[in-house]
């Protein structure tokens, strides 16, 4: 965030009613993140590679002096949200409020005394673009919260554990906690969700570009704003699957176990939820291997085992595209496969259903490829990403 910025930001800030102009501010920064390997595997206790990345949303805050939470975004309404009563609301579901509300709340049962608070923030990571843009607000909010009211005390991994609780509890979304770990640590991270109450992850020193590729993420003009009952079926069904084998999630089950059962499986559940608890297991068995690749330095198995992953999504977890005359997602991948022939490789990124697709292009045709697929999806639809290497951070100004 450059200074003019930051003026705007703080003009923002002292248009609220009662506020107190040349005091100090909390100045935070979340990344953007992107899946670099394990589609959907997180919310079922298995393993991802995720990234942080270049794109940022910017907040600044302060104390107010109320019980009230008030948050002006760049080119959004104001909201308020009363902090005299924490507890999730059913109006609430889905919007900007709950999740305030989730992470005020989630930061008081630590045992910390929270109260409201002005925030004026502004993002350059797109809505609907793959980039988590939801879980980078998150973060921001809750790295505000630990400043204000935690004396930053709070830990990285706690700071993405509650941002999950909201968006699950208050905001009414069932997601995993790969996106609010990979904002909240920064770099590329191998992570385990092996246990739901706490997050393992290990840092991998792995640069694409010294290897000569980029990653490029593809916006294909759809979000899954409107999608969230797709997208809670994916889990929904692979948790229905697990029940049936025992256990709460797919990672608690045996493949031999799943394997002897899936007659039975199919006649109860049908045969789109095994299918995705056949790509499950078979995309664990696929980050694990990109891992040892990137710790080896070898790009060309993790481009085939990359590959290999985002043949199962489409064929068997099935969060490509919904199947209708609409396909942007698909049209996305065969275009990066003309182009990218037997040099770079494509994927679905994140939750799927449209959104946005991954590529791993050589960077000698990152300015080709850009031009091949704005052509179809039009101006700054695909772009070019770095690592962001410090995850969430905040300071006073």
């Amino acid at each position: 965030m450059d200074a003019k910025e930051f003026d705007t930001l703080r003009s923002v800030l002292e248009s609220f009613e009662g506020g107190l102009a040349g005091e100090k501010v909390l100045c935070v920064r979340a990344p953007g993140r992107t899946e670099i390997a394990g589609n959907h595997t997180d919310h079922e206790g298995g393993h991802v590679i995720a990234a942080a990345l270049d794109r940022y949303v910017f907040g600044i805050f302060r104390p107010n002096g109320r019980m009230v939470a008030r948050v002006k975004s760049e080119g959004y309404d104001a909201i308020e949200v009363d902090l005299t009563s924490m507890d999730p609301r059913d109006e609430e579901k889905g919007t900007t409020a709950a999740l305030v509300r989730g992470l005020a709340a989630c930061v008081a049962e630590q045992g910390y005394e929270v109260a409201g608070f002005d925030a004026a923030i502004r993002s350059d990571v797109p809505a609907g673009s793959g980039l988590s843009s939801s879980a980078a607000f998150e973060l921001l909010i809750a790295r505000a919260l630990s400043g204000l009211w935690a004396n930053g005390e709070l830990s990285r991994e706690s700071l993405a554990l509650m941002s999950q609780r909201a968006e699950r509890e208050w905001f009414g979304k069932p997601c995993g906690l790969m996106d609010q770990a990979a904002v909240a640590l920064g770099g590329v991270q191998f992570m385990s969700f092996a246990d739901p109450g706490s997050l393992e992850a290990e840092s991998i020193d792995f640069d694409f570009s010294e290897h000569g590729y980029g990653i490029c993420l593809v916006a294909v003009g759809s979000s899954h704003a409107d999608l969230i009952d797709e997208y809670a079926a994916v889990p929904g069904e692979m948790q229905a699957i697990a029940r049936a084998c025992g256990a709460e999630r797919l990672g608690d089950v045996l493949e031999c176990n799943f394997a002897e059962q899936m007659p039975e499986l199919r006649e109860l559940y049908g045969d789109r939820a095994v299918l995705r608890a056949i790509h499950y297991f078979r995309e664990e068995r696929l980050v694990k291997g990109r891992v040892q690749a990137l710790k080896s330095g070898d790009i060309a198995s993790f481009l085939h085992l990359t590959h290999l992953s985002g043949v199962s999504s489409g064929m068997y977890l099935q969060n490509v595209s919904l199947w209708g005359a609409e396909q942007p997602a698909m049209i996305a991948l065969a275009a990066a496969d003309e182009m990218l022939t037997d040099k770079g490789v494509s994927r679905i990124h994140g939750g799927g259903f449209g959104g946005t697709i991954q590529a791993f292009v050589p960077t000698d045709v990152i300015a080709s490829f850009t031009k091949g697929m704005e052509h179809l999806f039009g101006p700054g639809s695909c772009e070019a990403y770095g690592i962001d290497h410090e995850g969430v951070t905040a300071e006073w100004l």
